[in-house]
């Protein structure tokens, strides 16, 4: 779950670090350890994250921090929440064809 944020397109990692309560160390970390976390880089190398950054690492803590995952359980369960994601995209796509050639 995510708090209240700024509604900006890009935050700095001193700002993610004050929003989430997490040192640059750990962000940085995790971005290794989770394919959610993809901070594009400035043209002066600084990591700008997006809101859908902000998402996976407020959601990260909560497992690692509040649910008490391992670093390799939080990954396993973030790969089942993203197959099961594909698998209703896929199910609302295959509806919404059906209802075009009914149309």
């Amino acid at each position: 779950m995510i708090p209240d944020v700024p509604d900006r397109v890009y935050y700095r990692i001193k700002e993610v670090c004050a929003l989430t309560g997490l040192k640059a160390h750990i962000l940085r970390y995790w971005e290794q350890e989770f394919r959610e976390i993809k901070p594009v880089k400035s043209p002066k190398g600084q990591r700008l994250y997006r809101r859908k950054d902000l998402e996976a690492i407020f959601t990260i803590k909560g497992l690692l921090y509040d649910r008490k995952f391992t670093i390799e359980g939080a990954r396993m369960y973030l790969g089942r929440q993203q197959r099961l994601m594909d698998e209703i995209k896929g199910e609302l796509k295959e509806i919404v064809e059906l209802l075009e050639e009914g149309i």
